[in-house]
C-alpha cells in the first residue's frame, strides 16, 4: 500500500536531499586538543574585557589622567594610560635597547641614591614588543597590547591546564576566571611582563607535572628573561627535579638526563642577563644596586610589610610610598594570604606548585617595594586560585554567572582603576 509520502519520494520532480547535499561539506569544527580550552578562554576573555570597560568609563569620568603626564599615569587617550609607569620603561627598550653605563651617583638627601636605568627592565618583553613591531608594522604601543593580550589567554590556557590536571575541567575553568579578576588583574591587558611570566610559569609548572623536564627546564630558562621573580619558579622546578632525583622509584621512572637537564638549564637565563648587566656596568652587583638605590626596591626580610601593616592598622600613612586605596585592597590581600595558601596545602598539590607559591609569597612580602602593588605581584601565585576554583565547582552555572558578573564589572575599579589612577602601578 503506497502512501503520499512513499510517492513523493518516487517523483523524479522531488529533489532528494540526500543526493543534492555536497558529501564533502563539513561542519567546522576545533581540533580534539583545543576543545577543553575554549570554555576557559571565552569566561576569561569576556570576563576581562567587562573589566576593561569599566575601566575606561571610570577614566573618561573622572578626566585626571588628562592632567598627568603621559610618562606618570597620563596620555591623551584613555587607553594610554596602559603603557605609563613600567610601560613606558619597557616601550623605551623596545624602541632604543639598554644603555648600560656605570651607576651614576645622585645628588645626596633624596630617595634614590643613583640614576634610574632601563637595564633594571628585563629584556624578554620588550624584545617580544620590537619582534612583533617589525613582523606586524603596528607601532610599539599597539604590539605591547598585543603581546599582552595573548600571553594573557596562553597564561589562562595554563592554569586551566594545571588546575584541571588537579581538580577537573570545570574547576580549571573558573580558575581562569578568577584569574581575570584578581586583585592587579588590571595589567594583564597592559604594557606590563606579567601576563607573559605567568603565562611562561603556569606552563612549566604543568611540565613538571607531567614530567616534561627539558621543556620544563627550557621554560624556566625563558622565565629568566623576563623578570627578576623567576628565581620563585627556577627554585622550585630544581627543587623538584633535585626529589626526584633523590628516589629510587623516581630514577627508575623518569630517569636522570631529563631531571638533571632542568637543574641545569633552568637558572641560565636569570644568571645570564644579572651578569651581563654587572659586566657592563662595571660592577658585577650593580643590577641589585640599581634596584635598591634607583628603586628603592630590596629585600628586607618583611620589614616594609610589617609596618605598612602596622601603620594601617591605626590608620597612620607615614610609610614609603603610601597611596591609602591601593594600600587598604593591598592588606586585604596579604591578610587572606594564609588563608589561601592552608586551602591550597589541604589540597595536596605537587612539590612544584607549592615551592613556586611560597617562594613567591616570601619574595613579595619580603621585599621593600611598594605595597599597594602587592597584589600585581602575587598576580604570578595561580596556584593559590585551586581551592577556591574547586570549591567553587560545586556550584550551579547560574550561580556563577551572577558570581563573575559582579566580580567583573566591580574588577574595573579595584584591580584596573586603583591600580592605575589612585595609586602607581
Amino acid at each position: 500500500m503506497s502512501t503520499a509520502s512513499s510517492g513523493a519520494a518516487a517523483d523524479p520532480a522531488v529533489p532528494d536531499e540526500r543526493k543534492t547535499r555536497p558529501r564533502n561539506v563539513r561542519r567546522p569544527t576545533l581540533p580534539a586538543g583545543v576543545r577543553p580550552y575554549l570554555a576557559p578562554l571565552v569566561l576569561y576573555g569576556v570576563t576581562k574585557l567587562v573589566g576593561l570597560t569599566v575601566f575606561a568609563v571610570l577614566l573618561e569620568a573622572a578626566g585626571d589622567y588628562r592632567k598627568k603626564e603621559p610618562r606618570f599615569g597620563g596620555g591623551a587617550h584613555w587607553w594610554d594610560v596602559l603603557s605609563t609607569w613600567d610601560g613606558w620603561w619597557y616601550l623605551q627598550v623596545a624602541e632604543k635597547g639598554y644603555d648600560p653605563r656605570p651607576l651614576e651617583p645622585l645628588d645626596p638627601g633624596g630617595l634614590f641614591t643613583v640614576k634610574q636605568n632601563s637595564v633594571a627592565f628585563f629584556p624578554l618583553y620588550p624584545g617580544l614588543i620590537r619582534g612583533v613591531s617589525e613582523v606586524t608594522g603596528l607601532g610599539l604601543f599597539g604590539s605591547g597590547i598585543l603581546v599582552s593580550v595573548i600571553a594573557s589567554f596562553v597564561a589562562a590556557a595554563g592554569i586551566y591546564a594545571v588546575v584541571s590536571l588537579l581538580a577537573g575541567a570545570r574547576a580549571g575553568t573558573i580558575a581562569a576566571g578568577l584569574w581575570a579578576v584578581a586583585p592587579g588583574a588590571g595589567v594583564e591587558w597592559a604594557v606590563y611582563s606579567e601576563s607573559l611570566f605567568v603565562a611562561i610559569a603556569a606552563w612549566c609548572c604543568y611540565c613538571v607535572m607531567r614530567h616534561r623536564w627539558e621543556t620544563a627546564g627550557l621554560l624556566a630558562l625563558v622565565a629568566g628573561l623576563n623578570r627578576p621573580t623567576s628565581a620563585a619558579l627556577i627554585g622550585a622546578v630544581g627543587l623538584a627535579a633535585l626529589v626526584t632525583l633523590a628516589r629510587r622509584e623516581g630514577r627508575r621512572e623518569h630517569g636522570v638526563v631529563g631531571p638533571v637537564y632542568a637543574m641545569v638549564v633552568a637558572p641560565l637565563g636569570l644568571l645570564t642577563y644579572v651578569a651581563w648587566v654587572g659586566l657592563s656596568m662595571g660592577d658585577l652587583t650593580a643590577y641589585f644596586t640599581l634596584q635598591r638605590e634607583g628603586w628603592a626596591h630590596y629585600f628586607d626580610f618583611g620589614a616594609y610589610t610589617l609596618d605598612v601593616l602596622g601603620d594601617t592598622a591605626v590608620g597612620r600613612h607615614d610609610y614609603l610610598f603610601a597611596f591609602s586605596v591601593p594600600d587598604l585592597i593591598a592588606v586585604q590581600v596579604v591578610l587572606a594570604l594564609p588563608f589561601l595558601v592552608a586551602l591550597m596545602l589541604r589540597r595536596k598539590p605537587p612539590l612544584v606548585l607549592v615551592a613556586y607559591t611560597l617562594a613567591s609569597i616570601v619574595t613579595v612580602l619580603g621585599t621593600q617595594q611598594m605595597f599597594g602593588n602587592t597584589p600585581r605581584y602575587l598576580l604570578p601565585c595561580f596556584p593559590l586560585l585551586l581551592a577556591p576554583a574547586a570549591a567553587m565547582g560545586r556550584l550551579k552555572w547560574p550561580s556563577l554567572a551572577v558570581f563573575f558578573s559582579t566580580a567583573a564589572v566591580a574588577s574595573g575599579w579595584y584591580a584596573h582603576y586603583v591600580m592605575f589612577e589612585l595609586g602607581i602601578p
